[in-house]
Parts: C-alpha cells; structure tokens; sequence
C-alpha cells in the first residue's frame, strides 16, 4: 500500500490553514510548496514567490508573501480574482496569464498552449488544459481547447504540473519527467477520481496531490492507486 500523508510540517511563510504545505530539494535549493486552498498554490524557490490561482475566498492574501510571479491558469473566478492579485502585486511583479485572460489583467503576458518562457528564473511551459467529456447543458464543454493553460514549472532540476481546470486529455499523458502533480478533481468541471487516476498511470509523478477537489471523495483516488506504489499521493485537507 503506498504512503498516504497528510499535510506536513509548516513552512516558514505558509498561510494559516493552508490545506496542504511540503518542501522539495532542487539542485539549487529547497522548494516550499502550499496550497492555500482550492486552486489557489504558492511557491517559494531561491527567494522568489510564485502565486498560481490567487483566490481571495481561500486566503488571507493581504497578509500573504508578495508575489514575484502570477500565474492564471483560466478566466473562471475562482481562478481570476482580481482583488486577491492586486494584494500580492508589485511593482516589479511579472504576470503570465493563458489565452481567454488576454485583455484582463493589465500588463500581463499571454503564453498560449504549447508556448514556454523563463520568468524570475523559473521555467514555464503552457500544456493545453480543457474537457473532452464534461459539458454544460448546451453541450459546450466547460473549458474549451485553447482557452486555458496546465502549467510545468521548472525548478532548476524539479518540474511541477499544476493542472488548472482540466480532464485527462492526452497532452497532459504526454509529459514526461514530473516530480510533483497537482492535478483537479472537482466535479463536473474537471475529472472524476477514475480520471485522476488514469492521468496518474501516464505521468508517473513521483509525488502526487490532488486539489480544487470539492467534495469528491479523495479516499477513492486512495484506493483506484493502491496498485501503484511508485506515485506517492498526498492528500490535503481542508481546515
């Protein structure tokens, strides 16, 4: 049976009650992990903090680190929160935002699917992120190809896959190379549990953790890779 951990030891600039907080090793040093909650991650790596997915509703984000670098996956509101960027932003704060939030946050750049750049020393690939099965009523998916971006972040030697809102599409299986995964599992929107762990057996991260899980039932993930013993899961929790 692989190991289940829940959230671990506090970092120094974590948030209170974050649902879930760890540290990596990278050959250039430790990398502190947190989720603040939701789809809302912080990073800090060699003095600089990457926030993905502010989200003002999860964090306190006016006593939370100042950002180096934002990162918007999707134009959802749960994802696009413009008062929770305006706390974190400076001066000096680079913004790199997906195709459909072109426009939306001043001085932003757009990197479309596939695109890749180096912001504050940190490498960031845009992988599309989008819905083959789930549909609106309508029938339109409710995050079409295209629109949004599933980031790898590169950490010297590490690589990071915050998914974003999204379902096992085949770009995603694709990657090669993840350490820690942090993929959605928040219904109807993104995948159901069996959809995580299909995405798990492709990847193959060392580390994963699932997030913006809603109310699905994360013990089933548990027990869909209890046959995988080389992806580590770990589960967050909500306070």
């Amino acid at each position: 049976m692989m190991p289940i951990l829940l959230i671990l030891a506090a970092t120094a600039s974590a948030p209170q009650g974050a649902w879930y907080q760890d540290t990596f090793t990278t050959k250039e040093g430790a990398l502190q992990v947190v989720l603040v909650g939701h789809g809302s991650l912080m990073f800090t790596w060699k003095g600089v903090t990457v926030h993905v997915d502010p989200w003002s509703r999860v964090g306190n984000y006016a006593q939370l680190p100042k950002a180096d670098l934002i990162l918007i996956t999707h134009g959802h509101r749960d994802h696009l929160d413009p008062e929770a960027i305006s706390l974190i932003r400076t001066p000096a704060t680079e913004l790199v935002v997906c195709r459909s939030c072109e426009g939306k946050v001043e001085g932003a750049k757009v990197l479309a699917n596939g695109q890749s750049l180096t912001a504050k020393g940190v490498g960031i690939t845009a992988v599309p992120a989008y819905n083959l099965v789930h549909r609106r009523e309508n029938g339109q998916p409710y995050h079409e190809k295209g629109d949004g971006n599933a980031y790898v972040l590169t950490f010297a030697d590490l690589k990071v896959l915050v998914a974003g809102d999204t379902e096992n599409v085949p770009e995603l299986k694709e990657l090669k190379g993840i350490h820690l995964a942090f993929l959605p599992m928040n219904l109807p929107y993104t995948m159901t549990p069996e959809m995580v762990a299909d995405l798990a057996r492709a990847l193959r991260p060392k580390v994963l953790v699932p997030y913006h899980f809603g109310t699905s039932d994360l013990q089933q993930l548990v027990s869909l890779l209890a046959d995988l013993p080389e992806v580590e899961l770990r589960l967050p929790r909500k306070p």
